[in-house]
């Protein structure tokens, strides 16, 4: 039983399966945007899937298509990678990891909402009241997949190997300095632009303490148990809180 409970925190923190697990994500984010917002001119878009798509805009090409494309040549490069272990790929893993990650959002839910409301009397709930349940169910699985994706894998992973250079070489104070600065700027993005919300010290406090959980989810756990801990993070707040 110990052995089968360690294999599967290995197994499911692989590439293979965070990509696997978090594909549903992408393709359900994407479906939805298109069906609950069928006029281009008011699509409303997570704010890193934005960033990511204007850049292809200024390209010229389909953002679309080019993300599609993106995501299945980066698909195959994942697959051919872990080839070997595609070969016994456990189908059971995927629900064991969509409960584990229904926990952390709960806990994660809890924690940052009970530390704030005690010290600011804050509550985490702030609907965009503009937007139809589709459209919210849909910004939900987006922001865990993109946010995840830039503030978790790209952004801690490259703040890690900088300060793997600054603390020479001592990984358990670059991935701490790399955990919380990553958090800080992840709180900071949301009051940024003309979509920006106002700033309060509070709610700066409240997404800085999501952010720092996340962060040491994704370090632990890896990509896929972030992004969907994200995702239905998002959806208890949206829908249930």
């Amino acid at each position: 039983m110990e052995n089968a409970v360690k294999t599967y925190f290995s197994d499911s923190k692989n590439l293979l399966y965070s990509f696997l697990i978090s594909l549903p994500l992408f393709l359900a984010y994407e479906l939805l945007i298109l069906i609950s917002q069928p006029e281009t001119s008011q699509i409303v878009r997570i704010s890193v899937d934005s960033w990511f798509k204007s850049v292809f805009s200024l390209l010229g090409v389909n953002t679309v298509s080019i993300t599609l494309l993106i995501v299945a040549l980066f698909g195959m490069y994942i697959l051919y990678k872990e080839r070997e272990q595609l070969r016994e790929l456990r189908f059971k893993y995927f629900p064991i990891m969509i409960g584990e990650s229904t926990l952390y959002a709960i806990l994660v839910t809890m924690v940052a909402t009970f530390f704030v409301s005690m010290v600011f009397a804050f509550s985490a709930n702030d609907p965009i009241s503009s937007l139809t349940g589709l459209q919210k169910f849909a910004l939900s699985l987006g922001a865990g997949l993109y946010e995840e994706l830039f503030f978790r894998v790209i952004l801690v992973s490259v703040l890690i190997l900088v300060f793997q250079k600054v603390f020479n070489n001592k990984n358990w104070a670059a991935i701490t300095a790399a955990v919380i600065l990553s958090a800080f700027l992840f709180s900071m993005v949301h009051y940024v632009g003309s979509m920006g919300d106002p700033f309060t010290f509070s709610s700066f406090t409240y997404r800085f303490l999501f952010g720092l959980m996340l962060n040491g989810i994704y370090v632990w756990r890896g990509f896929g148990i972030a992004a969907w801990t994200h995702a239905l993070y998002d959806l208890m707040v949206l829908f249930i809180i």
